[in-house]
């Protein structure tokens, strides 16, 4: 049996590993169409599936709106069960309740679904609409029944508290805020933002869990001159950057070692070792899918969780 948990108190029950699907049509940040296609993550989808993970993240703005199109083609053509969160983006001229139902509904059409277990908002802009038009629309969908849960994303810690007291005024949990977390971006345990997820039962899912490929180990030596897109100007990228992140990544190879597992997948066990934390890494292809799958169904020990804990201790601030 694949691990799984519950999101937020009691939510609908998801695989503990998801998969994040930004690069899904997207051409700008991911080169999709480039060196991966359709073909490419329809296969990544497949393998997850076939690997028994079962939920997949996705947002209207992904690709645009290519992501849920495609995913919504690969439920079609799966007979196994698959649960399905997406986002929607506050954008300036949204700024009544109206904006939300009409939004849920593209990416419900798209998405080829008459409901989704998450719905989240995708950042904490307020513009002309407010915390509270916008929680109270959130509301609206869950009591007609086309989401089946609530979630944030990007949210501070203070953001989260009120979006949770707004939509308990309505009876409904909020289950879920999605950010930034993996061993070199551990902020959200220093911000408040975790420690009032635990207080609260929030489940936090975890984006970029190996920043954006740094922890594969991959990006050493002479692998440096292959990359593409963003990385090429990212400063963690960079001889200096590589050399600073060298004892984490030797630690995870130790134990990777120790288990038979690859750097990434220790790293994603690490997370998900945290607790009510759901790591949703991308799959351009099958092959990736297949590995992030190899993070769960077994746990490193509680001496190698906090050893990991103090190598990446840097990346807290």
């Amino acid at each position: 049996m694949v691990q799984t948990l519950t999101l937020g108190i009691n939510g609908p029950t998801v695989t503990a590993l998801g998969i994040g699907t930004w690069a899904w049509g997207d051409k700008l940040f991911w080169s999709y169409g480039k060196d991966y296609g359709a073909d490419q993550v329809r296969e990544a989808f497949q393998a997850a599936v076939d690997a028994g993970i079962n939920f997949f993240d996705t947002a209207e703005i992904y690709g645009p709106a290519e992501s849920e199109r495609l995913l919504g083609q690969f439920i079609k053509e799966t007979t196994q069960p698959v649960q399905i969160a997406t986002k929607y983006f506050p954008l300036p001229w949204r700024f009544t309740a109206q904006a939300v139902a009409d939004a849920l509904s593209g990416s419900l059409r798209r998405l080829q679904l008459d409901r989704v277990a998450l719905y989240q908002v995708h950042w904490p802009f307020d513009f002309l609409m407010g915390q509270q038009t916008l929680m109270n629309a959130l509301a609206d969908e869950v009591e007609q029944g086309r989401i089946q849960t609530v979630g944030v994303s990007n949210y501070s810690a203070a953001q989260m508290r009120q979006a949770h007291k707004l939509l308990a005024a309505r009876g409904v949990p909020l289950v879920v805020n999605q950010v930034r977390y993996s061993m070199l971006t551990r902020q959200i345990e220093t911000n408040g933002i975790m420690d009032i997820a635990r207080e609260l039962g929030i489940t936090v899912l975890a984006y970029s869990p190996l920043a954006q490929g740094l922890l594969t180990g991959k990006y050493v030596g002479d692998a440096r001159r292959s990359l593409q897109g963003a990385r090429r100007i990212d400063p963690r990228f960079s001889p200096q950057g590589l050399e600073k992140i060298s004892p984490v990544i030797n630690t995870l190879k130790k134990m990777g070692d120790r288990y038979q597992k690859t750097p990434a997948q220790v790293a994603l066990n690490w997370l998900i070792a945290q607790g009510n934390v759901i790591p949703i890494p991308g799959a351009k292809n099958a092959e990736q899918a297949r590995q992030n799958a190899g993070a769960l169904g077994w746990s490193l020990s509680q001496d190698e969780v906090a050893e990991l804990n103090e190598v990446s201790r840097p990346w807290q601030k």
